[in-house]
């Protein structure tokens, strides 16, 4: 008979436990994109390290992709972002990155697409600028997501008042020559605004056609880009951003 303190008593019960442990099988099993991985997720937690991709599931789609970003959207809305291990994230992509996502997107402080969207890190290959325009820098760094780290859909991202739009269609001088260049190539969308928006407020409507303007800038302004979307490599979606509500739009 063994007693209660003995070694041998407890290496059974800790092989026990050991067995029970690893033949636990959660009821409510949900496979789920998450951008860059196969995320599984149940309510119950076993293990602390992440399973391994099943190897029947091929690369996600660009539907497949924005599925997950507009679902992450929603999470961002109600407040319920995912829990995530960020130290293990980030050493997992300490060697390397491979975003599928590009976000060319607005400076603006209020709209950080990891945020809005709810990804992780290496999950967003993120391009930033006022008024969210194709410029040599901004089509250099997609030109570079897309042939060096494989991302296959480019989001633009326009946003509810935002001020570069804002201070194009004014008319007003700008304070300085730099100001001027931001704003440039956001003045035609403002014109177009000025002939269509209708009943549509003016601002808003230019900040949806600086949009699509931005999308079709990047094909025309880009080999790289275009010749991969051209191969159905790449795929570029225009979006927008509400403030007063948080959600996100596709607009193309």
């Amino acid at each position: 008979m063994l007693r209660k303190n003995s070694p041998s008593l407890k290496r059974g019960l800790a092989h026990s436990f050991r067995n029970l442990r690893s033949s636990l099988v959660p009821t409510n099993e949900l496979w789920r994109y998450d951008i860059g991985n196969l995320i599984y997720h149940s309510n119950i937690v076993i293990s602390d390290k992440t399973p391994s991709t099943p190897k029947n599931i091929g690369s996600p789609s660009a539907e497949q992709i924005w599925n997950s970003l507009i679902e992450g959207n929603k999470r961002f809305v109600a407040g319920k972002p995912l829990a995530r291990d960020i130290v293990s994230q980030r050493r997992s992509l300490e060697k390397t990155q491979n975003p599928p996502v590009s976000v060319l997107s607005c400076s603006d402080s209020r709209l950080p697409s990891e945020a809005i969207f709810d990804q992780g890190l290496g999950d967003l290959f993120v391009v930033r600028i006022a008024g969210n325009s194709a410029d040599p820098m901004g089509l250099g760094s997609l030109e570079f997501a897309v042939e060096q780290l494989g991302t296959r859909v480019i989001v633009v991202l326009g946003h509810q008042r935002c001020g570069g739009v804002t201070a194009a269609c004014s008319g007003k001088k700008v304070a300085s020559p730099n100001l001027k260049k931001l704003i440039q190539p956001i003045m035609e969308s403002c014109r177009i605004a000025e002939e269509k928006h209708g009943s549509e407020d003016l601002v808003d409507f230019a900040i949806k056609t600086h949009v699509h303007k931005t999308s079709n800038d990047l094909l025309a302004r880009s080999e790289i880009l275009k010749r991969t979307h051209d191969a159905g490599k790449l795929s570029i979606i225009g979006a927008y951003y509400s403030l007063d509500s948080g959600i996100v739009t596709r607009l193309r």
